[in-house]
């Protein structure tokens, strides 16, 4: 069975340049440890692909791959630049003044990322006062490897509302709590994020995927707790401790 446009899927992969053999990305954290590439930050988790769609996209090519596929395959999809991270364009490499950099310009060193008149590069060459910089994709121009575990469908509302939420919210799925009734979801927000930056837009984005993949829901409500953690701290400082009493054999011990 193949996937339509549209469906909701879980996949494994690991991305790899062809050429160099050299591993950029991975889902699965021991890959990406075994490899050198883990991120303290980085929430490793099966990826959510939307098959055809750009909500959860991937690769032209890997997409393209991944809807002739079923849950259960295990595959190698090779993804050559014009369907991966495009050709290599000779005129989005640049040479400007070194001191433009500003500050920066004692830092940085050739390999590193950088962003000038808001546009992010990757620095190729230092010296005599300039620095060339390529605002290619790394890796434009190369042939990538995917290799690739087609997990799961999301078929039922329940899974597609947990697969959004799983990818939306960066918290441990273990903290990741929903009701679906009817035509109605109610969506709680754990506690650590209540007051973090962009959590309205992070809603937004939920809403809008959950109305889209579970068209049949009329309204979505988001629970939020705030706690008076001042009241939690004097109902703690007024807690008696506990005592134990001793026995008539224990006091004159």
């Amino acid at each position: 069975m193949t996937f339509d446009k549209g469906s909701l899927i879980l996949v494994d992969y690991t991305a790899k340049v062809k050429d160099t053999e050299e591993i950029f990305d991975t889902t699965i954290e021991e890959d990406a440890k075994k490899h050198s590439i883990h991120e303290q930050n980085v929430k490793y988790q099966p990826k959510l692909v939307s098959i055809g769609e750009v909500s959860y996209p991937v690769l032209k090519g890997l997409d393209e791959a991944l809807a002739k596929t079923s849950v259960g395959d295990k595959l190698t999809v090779e993804v050559t630049p014009d369907k991966g991270f495009g050709e290599r364009d000779s005129g989005k490499v640049r040479m400007i003044p070194l001191r433009k950099l500003g500050e920066d310009a004692e830092k940085v060193s050739v390999g590193d990322t950088i962003e000038v008149d808001n546009k992010r590069g990757i620095i190729r060459f230092i010296g005599s006062g300039r620095v060339q910089i390529d605002y290619n994709h790394r890796y434009a121009g190369k042939t990538i490897l995917f290799d690739v575990n087609v997990i799961k469908s999301l078929d039922s509302p329940n899974d597609k509302i947990d697969g959004i939420l799983k990818n939306r919210l960066p918290v441990e799925d273990t903290k990741i709590s929903f009701e679906l009734k009817d035509k109605e979801a109610s969506i709680t927000i754990p506690e650590e994020i209540l007051r973090a930056d962009g959590l309205q837009i992070m809603k937004h984005f939920i809403q809008l995927d959950v109305f889209k993949f579970v068209p049949t829901l009329e309204k979505v409500n988001f629970i939020e707790t705030h706690v008076n953690k001042q009241t939690q701290e004097k109902k703690v400082e007024k807690t008696p401790e506990k005592t134990t009493e001793k026995t008539p054999e224990q006091k004159t011990a």
